[in-house]
């Protein structure tokens, strides 16, 4: 099995880098994978999302598959929404034969966010079940407590938080619950203030595991705004809107801004790398890559 590119960086205290991207709603992965071809030669793994949004698009999976067929390693997300146990076991065990490693864990959003908001839930594992699963499978044995048969696979897992929660100390109590279910990194909600990364590497400086701060790139202020009034743990500072209600050109401005945080979060060295989420507009990350000096 190909060792898992994320977690080597990890290990040597390299500035990680991951990029996601999302599976079409439809068959044709042909843009999405030329996409994915020229970032991983910059990035340490490609994170591929879930239903995002509780969403109906090609699987997770699916589109994993198709990176590790051609040497790029992926970020199997995988959410506890649409699964029960049984298909949750069966999909990491099916991302094992192919030899996908990186697994991010999470909940997921409830189907009445998405597009077909009549779909039933499950939920039957939430993010630490999830965890705990991939664990167990990793011992040779499921839930039920049957053995498998060799080989066992080998996950690095991961899970998600949020630096912008209120309050707090919930948020890190259940990083610690996910940390000693398996989680051996964390990828971020979006965050646009230095200060609130800050204050985050010092409250979880003693726990032992890795970050990667989330990075949206802005396209507009009305964009920025929206997410302020709608997704929960993020806050983009009035600052940054100003600067883009004043920019002719509002995606270059998002891009460079994006870029400067991305630098200055590496300089200042208070967390382990970037997990970038372009959010339809994954054409932008080579650029947001570039202008952060992290090309050549």
């Amino acid at each position: 099995m190909i060792n898992s590119k994320l977690e080597t960086a990890l290990n040597n205290n390299k500035f990680a880098i991951t990029a996601e991207l999302a599976p079409p709603k439809g068959t044709d992965f042909s843009r999405i994978l030329g996409i994915a071809q020229e970032l991983f030669q910059y990035v340490d793994a490609v994170n591929v999302t879930d239903f995002q949004s509780a969403s109906v698009k090609a699987t997770s999976l699916a589109l994993c598959i198709e990176l590790a067929n051609r040497g790029i390693q992926p970020v199997l997300q995988i959410t506890g929404r649409d699964r029960n146990r049984i298909a949750i076991q069966g999909e990491l065990l099916s991302a094992a034969h192919f030899g996908i490693q990186n697994i991010l864990c999470l909940t997921g959003d409830h189907p009445t966010s998405g597009d077909n908001p009549e779909a039933k839930p499950v939920f039957e594992l939430d993010a630490i079940g999830i965890l705990k699963t991939a664990e167990t499978l990793m011992k040779g044995i499921d839930l039920g407590r049957n053995e498998l048969s060799p080989p066992f696979p080998q996950f690095y897992c991961g899970a998600v938080t949020s630096p912008e929660y209120s309050p707090i100390e919930l948020e890190l109590i259940q990083m610690k619950k996910k940390i000693k279910m398996g989680a051996k990194f964390f990828q971020t909600q979006g965050v646009f203030d230095i200060k609130t990364v800050e204050d985050f590497s010092n409250q979880t400086k003693d726990m032992n595991t890795n970050i990667l701060i989330g990075i949206i790139p802005l396209k507009s202020p009305g964009m920025a705004r929206f997410m302020n009034r709608k997704v929960p743990g993020i806050e983009v500072p009035d600052n940054l809107i100003h600067l883009l209600e004043k920019s002719s050109n509002k995606t270059e401005e998002g891009i460079k801004i994006a870029a400067d945080f991305i630098m200055e979060l590496k300089d200042r060295k208070i967390c382990n790398g970037v997990h970038i989420m372009a959010i339809g507009a994954e054409d932008n990350v080579l650029k947001i890559l570039d202008k952060a000096g992290l090309i050549g």
